[in-house]
């Protein structure tokens, strides 16, 4: 049988060490629970409850710059919002979408029955494969060398994650140059991973086009064996990729320095349309014979976002590098995850395998790209016929791929937000992935007012 018993020595410990949680009972006395006596052979063993947290010292976390958009979209009313913040494909109803030969894969993975089984630490062998001969070309000789060291891993991020672990271990004296702007978790990434990193210039925002020449000459100025962070096709979040001519001039400014390429590829197929035009850069630098890194995801170009499937893959020198680099690889990813999801690893390799479903999905691709160039267009245009000033807005159409950097400041995008219910990131990125033709005037208009009337 228990009783309660309070006594002076306890209610002063408890009262003592009550600083958190605040409780209280309905009697007015102390706030804090006193505790509870139990009578075992004879014994009173007190027990007390105490209310304070050894959380104490946690501070509460800023919201995501990014998923804080949507939610701050989701509480608005207004018939008129528009959610330009979160890269995610939608339809020209504004709604999310299945590739259809993503619904296809997946019955026929039903109909096989496949089983759920644990992948290896490297992943799903086939989307191995699938994921290197997309990314290089079936026939690289590099492919055929064993020179590439793949492993699936979460998606684009988890990739990365994944690399920068790879690069505080056996590079510890390297740092990481990283574009200005960027996407915003590259940062997070190398910083979690106690990676050290420095920016190189990219983003004129004169022109609100690409600073090259500040570029070559930062990446130039970096100490010599750094690893330079590239985005191979529709950089994000300007939208602003080098020509094929300043890639080659980077690859000639890369080599001299010894430095190491890592591209972050999330976009291939998913800004021009075409598989090899995207992955241009990476092919250029690996032709060059460098050795590379590049980190993959399938969210955009399948649609796959919740699956979080991707790839880290290491073009190394040699066959036996490739071994070395991959074990170790796998030896990183076994604490960080175990081992990888099956599902979306199986839808790639089901579409990349079956070249009636690669074929349409090649297709779909293309219609997404396209959709996404017809609203840039049309907002080129809106803009170029509502606004008197004479400002050019050509930029917009030489931007690619689902995000435009519109020049827009902090203040003038809140305008966008807080007068026309446009809601985006505050250094002006749109994604155009979340426009329609319908909206482009509207979108103009809120550009437009934001530009000229908010300093």
């Amino acid at each position: 049988m228990a009783s309660s018993v309070s006594t002076p020595a306890a209610s002063a410990l408890a009262a003592a060490r009550c600083k958190v949680f605040g409780g209280g009972r309905k009697d007015g006395s102390a706030g804090c629970r006193v505790g509870i006596a139990r009578k075992t052979l004879g014994r009173v063993a007190m027990a007390l409850a105490v209310d304070t947290s050894r959380f104490e010292g946690v501070p509460m976390a800023p919201p995501d710059p990014i998923l804080g958009v949507s939610e701050a979209f989701k509480a608005d009313t207004s018939d008129l919002k528009l959610n330009l913040g979160v890269g995610a494909y939608r339809t020209e109803e504004l709604q999310p979408s299945v590739l259809n030969v993503v619904k296809k894969a997946e019955n026929l993975m039903l109909e096989k029955g496949e089983f759920k089984e644990y992948l290896p630490i490297e992943g799903l062998a086939a989307f191995n494969k699938a994921t290197a001969d997309l990314l290089l070309g079936a026939d690289n000789p590099v492919i055929k060398q064993g020179r590439v060291a793949t492993l699936q891993s979460l998606s684009g991020t988890g990739s990365l994650r994944l690399a920068a672990a790879f690069i505080q271990r056996y590079f510890p004296d390297a740092k990481v140059l990283i574009s200005s702007p960027t996407w915003g978790n590259h940062k997070n990434i190398f910083n979690d991973a106690r990676v050290p990193w420095s920016e190189y210039r990219y983003y004129d925002p004169k022109t609100v086009g690409l600073d090259f020449e500040g570029m070559i000459a930062d990446i130039q100025a970096a100490p010599e064996g750094s690893f330079v962070l590239l985005h191979g096709c529709a950089h994000n979040p300007t939208g602003i990729d080098p020509t094929p001519q300043q890639w080659e001039r980077l690859a000639d400014v890369i080599q001299e320095k010894n430095h190491m390429p890592f591209f972050d590829v999330a976009y291939q197929g998913f800004a021009s349309g075409s598989l090899d035009e995207d992955a241009f850069s990476v092919r250029l630098f690996v032709e060059r014979g460098l050795e590379v890194f590049v980190a993959q995801s399938y969210s955009k170009n399948l649609g796959l976002y919740a699956e979080r499937i991707g790839a880290i893959n290491v073009i190394c020198s040699a066959p036996e590098v490739a071994d070395r680099v991959k074990s170790q690889l796998k030896r990183l990813a076994r604490p960080m995850y175990s081992n990888p999801p099956v599902h979306g690893a199986k839808i790639v390799a089901n579409v990349v395998g079956d070249p009636t479903m690669f074929s349409e999905w090649k297709e779909e691709m293309a219609q997404m790209a396209g959709r996404i160039k017809n609203v840039r267009q049309k907002l080129y245009d809106s803009l170029s016929a509502k606004d008197q000033s004479g400002k050019d807005w050509s930029f917009i159409l030489s931007q690619i791929g689902m995000f435009s950097y519109t020049g827009l400041n902090r203040n003038q995008s809140d305008n966008m937000t807080e007068k026309w219910h446009i809601y985006m990131t505050k250094d002006g990125r749109i994604s155009l992935a979340g426009l329609n033709l319908a909206k482009c005037e509207y979108l103009a208009d809120a550009i437009i007012d934001s530009f000229h009337n908010v300093n």
